[in-house]
């Protein structure tokens, strides 16, 4: 390994069980995940998180809660020489009624993310691409089931 990169995503549940997910084709390649992205170089962790829900969704988190990291070692699924650390939180963001309305195909074959909301029950570990969001998940139904 010769780099390492963060990353940070946020999971929003919206008031009918849903988890908005991010469909996305890039470097040749599509993937499901969930928003969120990179850690720019002097950007803390939450400052980030912010950036890209507004970049990616053109709105504004209201509030967050630490879910999840990786605490064990992961390579990049984009370059073998890379080893990634990622950050979960359960966010509340303004105006997620707009979110996830655009209707779209799968799977995506030209560069562009949208965005789905998907049931939290019907949701499987299966339907992610990234071994970390997939460790996410079950982190984030059990937080669901022990509330419940």
């Amino acid at each position: 390994m010769t780099k390492l990169s963060q990353r940070v995503y946020g999971i929003i549940i919206n008031d009918h069980q849903e988890v908005l997910i991010s469909d996305e084709f890039r470097f040749g390649l599509y993937f499901r995940k969930f928003p969120g992205g990179g850690v720019e170089k002097g950007e803390g962790i939450i400052q980030a998180l912010k950036r890209e829900f507004f970049e990616e969704l053109e709105t504004s988190i209201l509030s967050y809660e630490f879910l999840f990291f990786n605490d064990y070692y992961q390579q990049s699924s984009f370059d073998t020489e890379t080893q990634v650390t990622c950050f979960y939180y359960i966010v509340t963001c303004r105006d997620i009624h707009k979110l996830g309305e655009e209707d779209y195909q799968l799977p995506l074959t030209e560069d562009g993310e949208y965005q789905k909301w998907v049931r939290l029950a019907d949701l499987k570990e299966s339907n992610l691409t990234f071994p970390i969001d997939k460790d996410a998940l079950k982190c984030l139904k059990n937080k669901v089931n022990l509330i419940s």
